[in-house]
């Protein structure tokens, strides 16, 4: 047998059970992975005979254990065990969303307005050998960000690798999601981030810290709508993580309502929102006293992300 005839095969499991649009990507995919392999090894080596001495017998029987899974519908993101977002490699699992590029909609806002804003500036003394003061120098001291439900860490340990923040925290409801997150964050910003569990600012317990910037991509699937989506999502994705409850939007309700402790008097609010959410969401905002920067579409062209400051 060669790859070509192992990959043709596993397309045609994945067509069999109902993967139609990604089968052909899925199929290559878990191929590169079972062989530890890429497109042009694959390319120039596709139809040669793999050996029968046992040596492809661990990654050929690897690819068809890979292929059975996506064939019960199991995300081809959690058969890897990794995802790519905003160029970075985040690790993932069952217990957090799989990230999407709609969401590098909210990341790429935050680092557009925080570069156009600029950090705060502190003022340092430069002191000569002997104690004597000197020329002054200054120095960016970067700005807060707080990101909520951060799930795998996506949106957050993107921030810390591509922005200027001083300090930097995460919270989830989720352990499991946690020890994720943490994951990710020690892999690319080592010793960056803090992380606390609990529901939404109740993670951050007694402290009425302010944050230049808060960030979330909360649940926001109706309840009733769950049951109708892809069995990837529905049966393999953290239902925590998509359950907005009735009408998807009683997260929105919660973090626009607590937010006031913990956002500084300059500071803004960028949430991920459903393609369908926007007017809504700006309606409760404009209710609890903010007022909306703008909303912003992601590359298909729905609106993704409402921008918010007081």
């Amino acid at each position: 047998m060669t790859l070509l005839e192992l990959y043709t095969e596993g397309r045609d499991t994945l067509e069999a059970a109902g993967i139609q649009t990604d089968a052909e990507i899925d199929a290559r995919e878990l191929l590169f992975a079972a062989f530890s392999t890429d497109m042009t090894q694959y390319l120039l080596n596709r139809t040669r005979e793999l050996p029968d001495d046992g040596t492809l017998r661990e990654p050929r029987e690897r690819y068809q254990d890979m292929i059975r899974q996506r064939s019960r519908r199991i995300p081809l993101q959690q058969i890897l065990g990794k995802v790519e977002f905003m160029g970075l490699e985040f690790e993932i699992d069952n217990h957090v969303l799989v990230p999407r590029q709609d969401t590098e909609t909210l990341v790429e806002q935050v680092l557009t307005d925080c570069r156009k804003r600029g950090a705060g500036v502190l003022t340092k003394i430069r002191r000569e050998p002997g104690g004597s003061a000197g020329e002054k120098e200054t120095a960016e001291t970067g700005l807060s960000l707080l990101d909520l439900c951060t799930g795998s860490g996506c949106i957050v340990v993107s921030l810390a690798v591509y922005g200027d923040f001083a300090r930097i925290t995460a919270t989830d409801l989720s352990d499991s999601a946690l020890q994720i997150a943490k994951k990710n964050a020690e892999h690319h910003v080592p010793g960056r981030l803090a992380f606390y569990q609990g529901d939404l600012f109740g993670a951050l317990s007694e402290s009425r810290e302010k944050y230049d910037v808060i960030t979330a991509n909360p649940p926001y699937i109706p309840t009733d709508v769950i049951a109708g989506l892809e069995p990837e999502v529905r049966t393999y994705e953290p239902r925590l993580a998509l359950d907005g409850h009735e009408d998807g939007l009683y997260f929105y309700r919660r973090i626009l309502s607590e937010a006031g402790d913990y956002l500084a008097p300059d500071g803004r609010i960028y949430l991920e929102i459903g393609y369908d959410q926007a007017q809504s969401v700006t309606a409760i905002a404009k209710a609890e006293g903010y007022r909306p920067v703008r909303i912003c579409r992601d590359l298909a062209g729905n609106d993704r992300v409402v921008i918010l400051e007081r």
